[in-house]
């Protein structure tokens, strides 16, 4: 099974936007680009929401069956563990392999000692087509990294193995998952995690690394921009010299997570990607249930009433939602407009403020990451909130297609 060039995850925390976002992929077909969709949900949303990873494959299957001609497609079971990926072996063809929790815990001395012996070769100056600078690798430098990473990479083998027995070799893409740390990943890291990865047996498709910088949800990147051009773009390097190094597939590719609305470096990584002939998986989730609010307020009357009442309890629920995500949002909590503020907006006030347009004066990032993470009040409101995406579809449907190809398919696959 191979994840074709191009790939965007197209996470849909109710899952009802599949026609509309597969909407935005047939649109880029038109423009001559092809981008595989990737339905995405992780555990945690399921367990806030109340679904199953059998419910993300329905919404696929349904979503490409009524389009007018065949579209690859595939379900990522999103960030899941050895304790959780049970109930998405049978749905999902597309398996995230995290191992954050394992990153910094030493794997035993003898097999530290083995992958340093196995690797001793690269000791010295290395050179890597793409990087200008040459890469210093000593053996100290070579054992921190095994010290770091081995271990989480042999819990990766242990759940690739898993899934495997489960579902057959090649009937499934493995992605492996690096980013939930607090340090990102240099060019020398990056080349001996997919090291171990080989050596683990794992035929990774693609991997998602930490850059530097803030990947906040929903809103854009905050950092240097240069040292994140510069990081990519070893990245990209490092995959195409470890692919035939370590004989991994030939189509490993970047997965950057946390990667709907990240306007800014969009320009970046299309260069890259051009200056290296390689592809990208971009993740996307919350930012189609921002459009499905911003659609309700666009609808006005009881629509509207509904996304105020979603970001008034959100704002009075704000530290147990905010609570599982506090290393990927900044809200400043005293700049939040107070519920009676919000109650006298109109549709037009409200959509300006929450939709991601750093040019519109209105736009703010404050709310619009309390309201990505406040997805729950929606799903507790169950049938109400479900009866009010399908009246409102005709509002909501145009904004989740034009945000997800205007703002993130286009500027990254195809160009300006």
């Amino acid at each position: 099974m191979i994840l074709p060039k191009y790939s965007i995850g197209i996470g849909d925390r109710f899952g009802r936007q599949g026609t509309a976002q597969l909407a935005a992929v047939l649109k880029a077909r038109q423009q001559g680009v092809a981008v595989t969709p990737v339905w995405n949900k992780s555990n945690r949303e399921h367990s806030i929401i109340g679904t199953s990873p059998a419910d993300v494959r329905t919404e696929a299957d349904a979503a490409v069956a009524s389009a007018d001609f065949p579209v690859k497609y595939f379900v990522d079971a999103d960030h899941i563990n050895l304790s959780t990926v049970e109930p998405f072996i049978e749905p999902s063809d597309f398996f995230t392999l995290d191992v954050a929790d394992w990153i910094g815990r030493a794997a035993a001395p003898k097999g530290i000692d083995a992958f340093i012996e196995e690797h001793r070769r690269f000791i010295g100056a290395l050179t890597i087509p793409g990087i200008d600078e040459i890469l210093d690798i000593t053996e100290q430098r070579l054992r921190s990294i095994a010290v770091r990473y081995l271990l989480a990479i042999q819990e990766a083998g242990r759940l690739y193995r898993h899934i495997e027995a489960a579902k057959g070799r090649d009937n499934f893409i493995t992605e492996v998952s690096m980013d939930e740390t607090a340090e990102p990943q240099g060019p020398v890291e990056l080349l001996f995690i997919l090291a171990a990865v080989a050596r683990e047996g794992i035929p990774a498709q693609t991997i998602a690394p930490r850059f530097s910088g803030r990947f906040n949800k929903g809103v854009d990147y905050v950092g240097d921009m240069a040292r994140f051009k510069r990081e990519f773009d070893e990245d990209m390097a490092v995959l195409a010299f470890a692919a035939v190094e370590f004989d991994l597939p030939r189509n490993l590719k970047l997965s950057i997570h946390s990667g709907s609305d990240k306007f800014s470096i969009y320009r970046p990584m299309r260069t890259s990607m051009k200056k290296f002939d390689a592809g990208l998986h971009l993740k996307t989730a919350g930012t189609t249930w921002l459009e499905e609010l911003i659609g309700l307020a666009c609808a006005g009357g009881d629509g509207l009433a509904l996304a105020k009442e979603v970001y008034a309890q959100a704002l009075a629920r704000m530290d147990e939602l905010t609570g599982p995500y506090a290393n990927v949002i900044d809200i400043h909590r005293d700049r939040l407009p107070s519920p009676e503020t919000v109650n006298q907006w109109d549709s037009e006030t409200f959509v300006s403020t929450l939709r991601h347009d750093p040019s519109c004066d209105q736009y703010d990032p404050n709310v619009r990451q309390l309201l990505h993470v406040g997805y729950k009040i929606a799903a507790e409101m169950g049938p109400r909130y479900y009866e009010a995406l399908q009246k409102h579809e005709h509002s909501i449907a145009p904004n989740v297609t034009g945000n997800l190809y205007d703002r993130h398919i286009r500027p990254l696959f195809i160009g300006p």
